[in-house]
C-alpha cells in the first residue's frame, strides 16, 4: 500500500512566509528565545545571540537582513 502525503500550504504574503507556517515559526522562534523584542509594545522583533547561533546552524545567512 503506498502511503499517501497530505499537501500543507505555505502562504506567501508580500515575499514572506504567512499564514499557519508563518505563525508556527514565529511562536517556535519566540518560545525558543531566537528573536525577542526589546519591549512588549515594540512592532519590530531582533535575533538574538542564540538565534543568530541557531539560525547559522540552519544554513541562513544573517548578513542579507539589511534593516
Amino acid at each position: 500500500m503506498t502511503k499517501k502525503t497530505t499537501i500543507k500550504p505555505a502562504k506567501i504574503c508580500y515575499n514572506h512566509i504567512g499564514g499557519k507556517l508563518g505563525e508556527m515559526l514565529l511562536k517556535m522562534c519566540i518560545d525558543q528565545d531566537w528573536i525577542q523584542k526589546t519591549d512588549p509594545t515594540d512592532k519590530n522583533f531582533f535575533i538574538t545571540e542564540k538565534g543568530q547561533t541557531e539560525f547559522a546552524r540552519l544554513g541562513l545567512d544573517l548578513s542579507q537582513i539589511t534593516s
